[in-house]
């Protein structure tokens, strides 16, 4: 489980985070939802250790990254895949050096024991034999599974994916969407997604925070979210008339 407590985070004389505690479960798609300025990359960025917090307690299965300096960190930063929105792939490397960079940062293995991994996790996210193909050569599906096969090449216990479904069509949007909850229950990891994504909410949100303004607005499951009726959540769950309609035929 990830805990955080009072977080607060400012830039210049902007308050971004105004003080947010939640918590994020293992084995489950953890959900951060929220309008375009909300807070929710600033928040998992700091979540992660891209950005230091000004205030607040972060907690990984009850260990406090905030006391920790960058050498203490390193043993958790083992333990967390990342998967960034452009997936972040580098160009002039192929998918079997995407992959492998994690292993060649922070292990020992050897040339077999690296490439044997490296399968292993282009073949869970269905992409075998493509190990000598360039990110240029990819759709953006693949560019995102690769990115999904190198966030989980170091076994983590904690995944972060920011807007995992960006610049994806609807149908391969879904796929990604199954992909993350099936690794998340096949490994028990604690997944949390940064999402403004609401096919993402209803399919595969065991748990959703929605920020409003800096601040935790909301706390539930998407079952919990189709009795809002009014409000800062409601007016952005049911924005789009087709998801109106659809928490209407609910209720008959």
């Amino acid at each position: 489980m990830i805990e955080i407590k009072n977080i607060k985070k400012n830039f210049g004389s902007q308050q971004v985070l105004k003080g947010i505690s939640a918590s994020f479960e293992n084995g489950k798609c953890n959900l951060i939802i929220g309008k375009s300025g909300s807070g929710k990359t600033v928040t998992l960025k700091c979540m992660v250790g891209l950005f230091e917090p000004d205030e607040g307690t972060i907690l990984y299965d009850g260990r406090n990254i905030t006391d920790m300096d960058f050498h203490a960190r390193k043993d958790i930063r083992r333990e967390i895949g990342m998967l960034f929105q452009g997936t972040a792939l580098f160009d002039s490397l192929t998918v079997e050096e995407n992959v492998q960079f994690p292993l060649d940062m922070f292990t020992n293995q050897t040339a077999a024991e690296k490439l044997e991994r490296v399968n292993f996790c282009l073949g869970r996210v269905n992409l075998p034999n493509t190990n000598k193909k360039y990110p240029g050569e990819l759709s953006g599906g693949m560019k995102k599974r690769v990115g999904i096969a190198r966030a989980i090449v170091m076994n983590p216990k904690y995944l972060f994916c920011d807007e995992p479904n960006s610049g994806l069509d609807p149908k391969t949007a879904i796929v990604i969407d199954h992909l993350i909850k099936e690794i998340t229950l096949e490994y028990n990891m604690t997944t949390v997604i940064n999402t403004h994504d609401m096919n993402s909410v209803m399919g595969i949100g065991d748990k959703v925070v929605f920020l409003h303004e800096g601040l935790k607005y909301w706390e539930g499951t998407n079952k919990q979210i189709m009795e809002i009726t009014d409000g800062e959540l409601f007016d952005f769950i049911f924005a789009s008339d087709f998801l109106k309609d659809l928490r209407r035929n609910a209720k008959y």
